[in-house]
């Protein structure tokens, strides 16, 4: 290829790209005018989107795309100067303008009967001028390009070559495309560049790896703690030696011995104490670099809800118009960050929707207006954060669903008896409309009536670890939700302990977690259930799924993971709640192939591997389980044995956010915990309850942490109950102080971590259970 030709190509690779973004501006454009057809903001938008590619075809060489856009723009201005007010038909040829635009960049296509017709029409749109020639270049058509290469094909770019010094010069230069929603966070000046997806996913791994290993620091942290305390063992035993020696006399060599060790004690507590301090604040740096890493990694990957809805508005206005409706789409939170993965993934099933509310929600003009109802119908489209979660909305004002018209269906089709369809709830019957080909219409036409069903969408959504609920009221309309994680690279779960080893439930797929208790559980055809929310739930063991050892020991009670669906419902019983964690997803290697009721890896913070769940895979087991008879009991007794009490702690701290952190820590392990606001408070409720161990903090309104711990060892019930004092105040003094009231541990809150207090907590009292 020689430099003209490479010089060409690149080229034209860059008007294609800027053809797709200013084709864009004009269709979004186009489809407000026909709303407002004076809008001046949209007239001009629209008419610099003309101009730019009329500048952009003519440095290409494209004439055909040079007339498209020249007879665009000449129709636009005419609609600015008020020559011309722009009708249904005008919008009609300007949109068909932009398709053409599209299609006339694409090498080898021939369109110029079409060029002609279209040129023809907005030529004798009335009161606009005849088509002008092609004006003279003027001095800001020489500007370079500025290209946006975020989101153009893989194919490369290449750079045109210099033109030699005898070269005329060009023609016109292609304008900047405008800005997408992509851009609008970027300041003047800010570059994009373009970056792979397998590059992201790289960043947010080596970022999440990161994030994981600064963990670390806090078990060095406590380690220092205990050889703190340590140190400070040392220092009374050998003020104890020093009292011992007292009485009597030591020669010249035993003083400078105990001197010397004296000293030396004195130095390891002074750099000790200079040393935890730096590595907590080393750790607390560390922390905050690594998670910010982590959230801009996160964000390379998001992009606004609305860039993934391209041409859907248009899809909407051009599909009503051919069943001879009046359509219009309205988008809210086209702001709001989605993952780039689920973004693309969406667009099947929106479009499916949008397809579905124009064919099946939306009347026509005459029935609207015997309803009531405006004649133009209006399909609302919304995206929303919401609990972690991304919720999209598809909501249309249309004619809603026959309930009536769908039980009848039901029957028909002999999904099930005509006595059971009477007794289904309006949310029960809408769950057949997700059946695969599942249809209303009897007609086979080119939108619907192919067996091709909203069964698709629901497969589409749970592909993405999301779940699809729709909601009608007759007359009135029908609204679909779509509920997904914020993003495909990290999920926010469950973690539960099976067996000594940690599993992650997506959030997605938990309908609720409970604490079953072994009297509610019911023998009922040889399957294990419980009753919930007025109805019978099947109770199954996660051991026996996970192949994961002997059955549980006998409880009191028991934790339930419900998950499923309507008739597939199922509480999963488990061994313990760990809490709920955001992990990274950690693809598994593909040698491994799919492992059975497992979707993924990852990683908890302190490095610990564990496996994320397939919770539709774990159903499928169940159901397998079932109907091969094989499902087991829960527990290896025949009855709920007595289960081993659990020790009570009591929190007292008058900041709500040190008392449930500490109140969640201690949950985790097993203990039981009660809380109380202050000293006052908690003097009160060891009167009345039984506590195996006190954790207080010292400031504190009404009665301080010091007066409690004084009432409580002289207290003759009281004395023997171990206290802890957890407290911002670092000082050797006021430890001592602490100390002297009779505390039997003081931990300070500058040098706090999880494994700290929850050592302290096992070394004073053991463990959770008796």
């Amino acid at each position: 290829m020689n430099p003209d030709q490479m010089r060409d190509a690149s080229l034209l690779e860059l008007f294609q790209i800027e053809t797709r973004t200013q084709v864009q501006v004009l269709n979004d454009g186009l489809l407000a005018l026909e709303q407002n057809p004076t809008s001046a903001p949209h007239l001009e938008a629209c008419m610099r989107a003309a101009h730019s590619l009329k500048g952009a075809a003519r440095i290409v060489d494209l004439h055909p795309a040079v007339r498209i856009a020249h007879a665009m723009e000449d129709c636009l201005v005419a609609a600015q100067e008020g020559r011309l007010r722009l009708q249904a038909a005008d919008i009609d040829a300007l949109l068909l303008g932009t398709d053409l635009l599209q299609r006339v960049a694409t090498p080898g296509v021939d369109l110029d009967a079409e060029i002609g017709d279209l040129v023809a029409r907005l030529s004798s749109a009335p009161n606009a001028p005849p088509a002008l020639p092609p004006r003279p270049p003027r001095p800001s058509d020489f500007l370079p390009p500025i290209v946006l290469l975020e989101d153009a094909p893989d194919a490369p770019v290449a750079v045109p070559a210099p033109a030699p010094l005898d070269a005329p010069a060009p023609a016109a230069i292609p304008s900047a495309p405008s800005r997408r929603s992509s851009d609008r966070g970027l300041g003047e000046g800010e570059r994009v560049l373009r970056v792979t997806a397998d590059t992201l996913n790289k960043l947010l791994g080596l970022s999440s790896e990161t994030l994981v290993e600064s963990q670390w620091i806090a078990p060095f942290s406590a380690s220092m703690l205990r050889l703190r305390r340590i140190q400070a063992g040392a220092a009374q035993a050998l003020d104890s030696l020093r009292s011992v020696l007292a009485g009597q006399q030591l020669d010249a060599r035993g003083q400078a011995a105990l001197d010397d060790t004296q000293r030396i004690l004195d130095q390891c507590q002074r750099e000790l104490t200079q040393r935890a301090s730096e590595v907590d604040e080393f750790g607390w740096r560390m922390n905050h670099l690594t998670r910010r890493l982590y959230d801009t990694a996160l964000a390379c990957r998001m992009r606004p809800f609305g860039d993934g809805l391209g041409g859907m508005a248009r899809m909407v206005r051009d599909l009503g118009r051919s069943l001879g409706k009046q359509v219009r789409l309205e988008i809210d939170g086209e702001d709001t960050q989605v993952d780039r993965d689920i973004l693309e993934k969406l667009d099947a099933p929106l479009m499916h929707l949008l397809r579905n509310a124009v064919d099946h929600g939306i009347e026509t003009p005459e029935a609207r207006a015997a309803a009531g109802k405006p004649p133009e119908g209006l399909i609302r489209l919304s995206a929303r954060h919401s609990a972690g979660m991304l919720l999209v909305e598809l909501a249309d004002d249309g004619s809603g669903i026959s309930l009536d018209q769908l039980r009848a269906e039901v029957v028909e089709r002999k999904l099930t008896n005509a006595e059971t369809a009477a007794r289904l709830s309006e949310a029960e019957l809408l769950e057949f409309l997700f059946l695969s080909g599942f249809s209303t219409r009897d007609e086979v036409t080119e939108i619907s009536g192919r067996g091709v069903g909203l069964d698709v969408v629901q497969t589409m959504v749970r592909q993405l670890r999301g779940a699809v609920r729709v909601y009608q009221q007759a007359g009135q309309g029908t609204r679909f939700v779509l509920e997904m994680p914020l993003s495909l690279s990290v999920v926010r779960s469950l973690l539960v302990e099976v067996q000594g080893q940690i599993y992650a439930f997506p959030l997605a797929y938990v309908r609720h977690a409970l604490q079953v208790r072994a009297e509610d559980i019911e023998q009922l055809e040889g399957q294990q259930h419980f009753r919930f929310m007025d109805r019978q739930i099947g109770l199954v063991s996660a051991r026996q799924i996970l192949r994961a050892g002997a059955p549980a020991p006998a409880a009191d009670t028991l934790p339930v993971v419900v998950a499923g669906e309507h008739d597939r419902l199922y509480g999963i019983a488990v061994d313990r709640y760990v809490g709920e964690r955001t992990l990274v997803v950690q693809p598994l290697d593909p040698r491994l192939g799919k492992v059975q009721d497992v979707m993924a890896g990852s990683l908890m913070d302190d490095g610990t591997p564990l496996l994320i769940l397939d919770v539709e895979d774990m159903l499928v087991s169940v159901q397998k389980l079932i109907e091969g008879g094989g499902l087991s009991r829960v527990d290896s007794g025949t009855e709920a044995a007595t289960a081993r009490r659990r020790k009570r702690v009591l929190v007292v701290d008058d900041s709500l956010t040190v008392r449930e952190l500490e109140r969640k820590l201690l949950l985790n392990r097993g203990f039981d915990v009660a809380v109380a606001v202050d000293g006052m408070d908690g003097w009160n409720m060891l009167r009345a309850e039984d506590f195996d161990l006190i954790v207080t903090d010292v400031d504190m309104p009404r009665m301080d942490g010091i007066e409690l711990v004084s009432r409580i060892k002289a207290d003759p019930k009281l004395q023997g109950l171990p206290v802890m004092v957890v407290s911002y105040k670092d000082r050797e003094e006021d430890r001592r102080r602490g100390l002297d009231a009779g505390a039997d541990y003081y931990l300070a809150k500058g040098s706090f971590h999880d494994d700290a207090l929850l050592d302290a907590v096992e070394d004073l009292i053991g463990k959770a259970r008796t």
